[in-house]
């Protein structure tokens, strides 16, 4: 049987290699993967700690985080191609929408 703390040590090395590539990424894909990363650490604590605690309002959480994660992705992907048809780039720092 694993641990607890194993899922923990996991789901916090996942996040911070999420937070890491939010920081300091410049690529809007790379930043939409990072973010969909943070969220499965966060989802992994969900259901270690529902497990553990032998609830499921944990797994059901988790369930409701996959959706949004999942309109993220659609909407967050939308915006990218948007910005590449009218710019040709995806690199976050030649994006000044004010200035189109």
């Amino acid at each position: 049987m694993v641990p607890l703390s194993a899922y923990v040590i996991l789901s916090a090395i996942l996040f911070t290699i999420g937070t890491v590539g939010v920081l300091i990424r410049r690529n809007l894909i790379i930043l939409l993967l990072s973010i969909e990363l943070m969220f499965n650490a966060a989802n992994i604590n969900f259901v270690a700690f529902s497990h553990y605690f032998q609830d499921v309002a944990g797994q059901v959480f988790v369930v409701f985080v996959l959706t949004i994660a999942a309109a993220e992705v659609a909407v967050g992907l939308a915006i990218v191609i948007a910005l590449y048809r009218g710019r040709a780039t995806v690199n976050v720092e030649e994006f000044n929408l004010m200035k189109w």
